[in-house]
């Protein structure tokens, strides 16, 4: 059976390494001073703070979700809350390299950030939805790790928290900007898993009675994306979220079978994949303007 351990402070992880954190609830980690943890072996780790981690150095493998995944000099790969990490891989005898940031939720509490963490959908992607940075980016994570260490080094005093909390924002800033910049350099790629959404999504909509309405989650997997990486991927490229791509398409083949006056409109939800018809109608009206039966009376 699987042995996980559970990361519940940032000083849990920098323990594991051998190291100190620098605040009980945020650290910026030099991974090199540390060394692997020997003895009792643990298969994998499940975080309970945010993890941002920068790579330096060629050799590095982590598995998480589907696959290991060999990032390379300076990429960053984020983590959050409740994921779990594979390291029964981890050789003992290597050395760590790169850098952390480790900051918990209960640093962020009644601040702006709080509100905003939902945005950053990058902490739920999976590990080979990595961000590949290049050499400026790079330099000015590394700027954004020293200001955050500098504030910690200080004595805390009334003003710590919310400078150390603003340089985290500023980071998570930059990297969604750098984010932005991923999805367009890679807009090739991109339209290739749009063209393989679409053709998924035409085939399912042929089945829907059988498999249910469409979700973004079971596309996602599909095309071996995180949802939220895939949910932002769909939202650059077509302007709409996954889901508004989705239900245009429920809503464009329930049009062309409400022209059929053999087919009830019950018959028609269900054909479409719901299991009620009232929701059918609900979502009808609501991207339409018009009940069913009424656009059918109307055509």
């Amino acid at each position: 059976m699987k042995e996980i351990k559970d990361l519940v402070t940032v000083n849990d992880y920098c323990r594991g390494l051998k190291l100190s954190a620098l605040h009980p609830l945020v650290t910026i980690v030099d991974l090199s001073e540390g060394t692997w943890p020997k003895g009792k072996k643990v298969d994998a780790v499940r975080y309970h703070f945010y993890g941002v981690f920068l790579k330096q150095g060629q050799n590095c493998i982590l598995k998480y979700g589907r696959q290991n995944y060999d990032y390379q000099d300076g990429t960053l790969v984020f983590i959050g809350p409740g994921q779990v990490v594979n390291i029964s891989h981890i050789d003992p005898t290597s050395k760590p390299t790169g850098y952390a940031l480790l900051f918990h939720p209960d640093l962020l509490r009644n601040t702006n950030l709080a509100n905003n963490m939902d945005k950053r959908t990058f902490f739920s992607y999976d590990l080979h939805e990595a961000l590949h940075l290049s050499q400026k980016e790079r330099q000015i994570v590394l700027d954004c790790f020293d200001k955050i260490k500098y504030e910690l080094s200080q004595g805390i005093d009334k003003h710590s928290k919310s400078l150390i909390v603003s340089n985290i924002d500023l980071f998570l800033n930059y990297c969604t900007r750098f984010y932005d910049r991923q999805f367009i350099t890679r807009d090739t790629a991109n339209l290739s898993v749009i063209e393989k959404f679409e053709s998924s999504l035409n085939a399912y909509m042929k089945s829907a009675k059988d498999w249910g309405i469409p979700t973004v989650s079971y596309f996602a997997k599909e095309l071996h994306l995180s949802p939220n990486y895939f949910g932002d991927l769909v939202k650059r490229e077509t302007g709409r979220s996954a889901l508004e791509f989705i239900q245009t398409k429920i809503i464009e083949v329930a049009k062309e079978k409400i022209f059929d006056p053999d087919k009830s409109l019950s018959e028609i939800a269900y054909e479409l994949g719901f299991k009620y018809p009232q929701h059918f109608s609900r979502l009808f009206k609501k991207r339409v303007g018009h009940s069913p039966s009424e656009f059918r009376t109307l055509n």
